[in-house]
């Protein structure tokens, strides 16, 4: 009896470790294939882009997985996702990582682990002039335009809980939409909403940013579950990026006060994945 109690201990004791070798490996993996794929929206100026000219993904979050793709010593190649693919898209090991204005919430924890916190963003609504809206309020009962599967559908409506929400595969679609007067309002992260506005030059005179938040965003990059390796080389390298100060030149970049996003300071720094 003492020995058939003994070969199941053991027997559970090696399944626990083979569970623990298996979630352990994804670094490993990452590093016998020599690359390090990861997911982006690709349609988030600054955040992720494709340039005109090359074809390739670029912009802040390109350069911060660029630099943990180094760290791992790998190379790292970008993959396009949607708004709400990014999740499944991590879930089913088609990405590596996601790097792709994911908002870091207490819901998304029981799905995804979160790096430490790679942005910092309100979330505001852009109203045509013409609607004579002033505030958030008097967005109720009206037809808001917004990206699906993004925090923002939710945080409009629970800042607004009468409103009409009409969502688009990506935000360009979107702010098109509000454009050509199929509703009144069009809401987004403050920084990817203020870069759109100040494209407008001359027409910026038909819109106006409403000057109340809807939410504040903490943004991270997302990993599967349990990948403890993973998470603490991508951890590490943002704080050295922090800690070295280039962090604040890369952001400064890509929304400094010589681009269009036009932030003169930084609020946030790399160094927690707490909210």
């Amino acid at each position: 009896m003492k020995q058939r109690k003994l070969l199941a201990l053991l027997g559970a004791t090696l399944i626990g470790l083979s569970a623990v070798n298996a979630q352990a490996d994804q670094l490993d993996d990452i590093k016998k294939n020599g690359e390090l794929v990861v997911g982006v929206l690709g349609t988030d100026e600054p955040a992720t882009f494709i340039d005109p000219k090359t074809r390739e993904f670029i912009g802040y979050e390109v350069d911060l997985a660029k630099a943990v793709a180094d760290k791992i010593g790998v190379k790292a190649r970008f993959k396009q996702v949607a708004v709400a693919a990014r999740i499944p898209e991590l879930q089913q090991k088609h990405v590596d990582i996601i790097a792709a204005g994911l908002t870091h919430n207490k819901e998304r924890e029981a799905q995804i682990d979160f790096s430490v916190t790679t942005f910092v963003t309100g979330q505001k609504a852009l109203v045509r002039s013409d609607s004579g809206i002033t505030d958030l309020a008097g967005l109720s009962g009206k037809k808001v335009l917004t990206i699906r599967g993004g925090t923002q559908e939710p945080n409009i409506r629970k800042a607004v809980p009468d409103v009409n929400v009409v969502t688009f595969d990506t935000s360009q679609q979107a702010f098109l939409a509000l454009q050509q007067g199929k509703g009144v309002g069009y809401v987004d992260d403050e920084a990817a909403l203020l870069r759109v506005y100040a494209k407008l030059g001359p027409k910026q005179r038909d819109f106006v940013v409403l000057k109340q938040s809807i939410s504040e965003e903490p943004l991270a990059f997302g990993l599967r579950k349990g990948e403890a390796g993973l998470k603490k080389v991508v951890d590490d390298t943002l704080r050295e990026l922090e800690a070295s100060g280039q962090a604040e030149k890369i952001f400064f970049k890509w929304y400094g006060p010589d681009t269009k996003s036009q932030f003169s300071t930084r609020s946030f720094k790399l160094e927690t994945d707490k909210i």
